[in-house]
């Protein structure tokens, strides 16, 4: 069966690879009115984490941005179908560095220096990545979570590794990062998802107690790996702009917790200047603190 509904769509996904953006947008447009007006594709759950996360918002506030957001997951989504067959000089014009991050990464590689990635789920971390591969000389690894089913999990593979990018499972993020500490690398880890409690740094976030993956920092500190901050800002519908920020060269001199730190409080800033362009439809807040945490 899975075989069987990948070989259906298939040909739809490339059919929209090839689409222009004029048209392409506008099957967006008609995905938005199925998702958000027919389907309410996980309204319940996008509407409370923006009212628990703007207490101070009107409901006109809230809906305003749950519109914006609904819109930008509908371009996100035929966006990355793009991959499979744009050309690096397009891909460069829809996503581009911002010269201070590309400074950043270039300083680093003169230096020698790999660096780890830290980002949020904001704006289209797709072609961050498919853009970092075809600027950047540090080799960019991107830690994934393998899909179930096998064929669309080939065809995603597929597409994030087109320009040049490596994907290590979660699994063994660690060990390959370990093995491949000598040469120059940049690995990338989206760490605004929901670890386990037990496990996680504990601290508030968009005005809600919040869990924060340790393994970041943790892997950071073993290492002693220079630690940047990314966030891609949304320029207009289809052009991205990667923004980058330095959080420390130095990871084993930094308190415990303190890049955990860091790094939540410039995605809360982010999102808070650009809320439409983040995933409030994740359930980021499905766990609570443990009494038995302390911090």
């Amino acid at each position: 069966m899975q075989a069987l509904v990948y070989y259906l769509l298939l040909p739809l996904i490339y059919l929209l690879s090839i689409l222009p953006f004029p048209i392409l947008y506008k099957v967006s447009d008609f995905v938005y009115f199925i998702l958000y007006t027919c389907l309410g594709y996980r309204k319940e759950v996008v509407y409370q984490n923006l009212r628990n996360s703007f207490p101070n918002k009107t409901e006109a506030e809230i809906d305003a941005i749950a519109k914006k957001f609904y819109k930008h997951l509908c371009d996100m989504f035929v966006e990355v179908f793009k991959t499979l067959t744009i050309q690096p000089k397009n891909m460069l014009k829809h996503c581009y560095f911002h010269p201070d991050a590309a400074a950043i990464f270039a300083k680093l590689a003169d230096e020698n220096k790999s660096a780890i990635l830290v980002m949020g789920h904001m704006g289209n971390w797709e072609w961050g990545g498919n853009t970092f591969s075809l600027v950047c000389r540090h080799q960019l690894y991107v830690i994934y979570h393998p899909l179930a089913n096998k064929y669309f999990d080939g065809l995603i593979f597929k597409m994030r590794t087109r320009f040049g990018t490596r994907l290590i499972t979660m699994k063994n993020t660690y060990k390959e990062m370990f093995a491949g500490k000598m040469s120059l690398n940049t690995t990338a880890f989206i760490a605004d998802q929901t670890p386990q409690p037990g496990n996680a740094y504990w601290t508030t976030f968009l005005n809600q107690e919040t869990g924060v993956f340790k393994g970041t920092e943790n892997i950071a500190k073993k290492l002693n790996t220079p630690v940047v901050y990314g966030f891609i800002k949304k320029v207009r519908r289809g052009v991205y702009e990667i923004n980058a920020e330095l959080l420390t060269d130095d990871p084993a001199s930094i308190p415990e917790n303190g890049i955990s730190e860091m790094y939540t409080r410039r995605l809360e800033k982010d999102i808070i200047e650009m809320p439409e362009t983040w995933l409030w439809s994740h359930r980021r807040w499905k766990h609570k603190r443990p009494v038995e945490v302390v911090e």
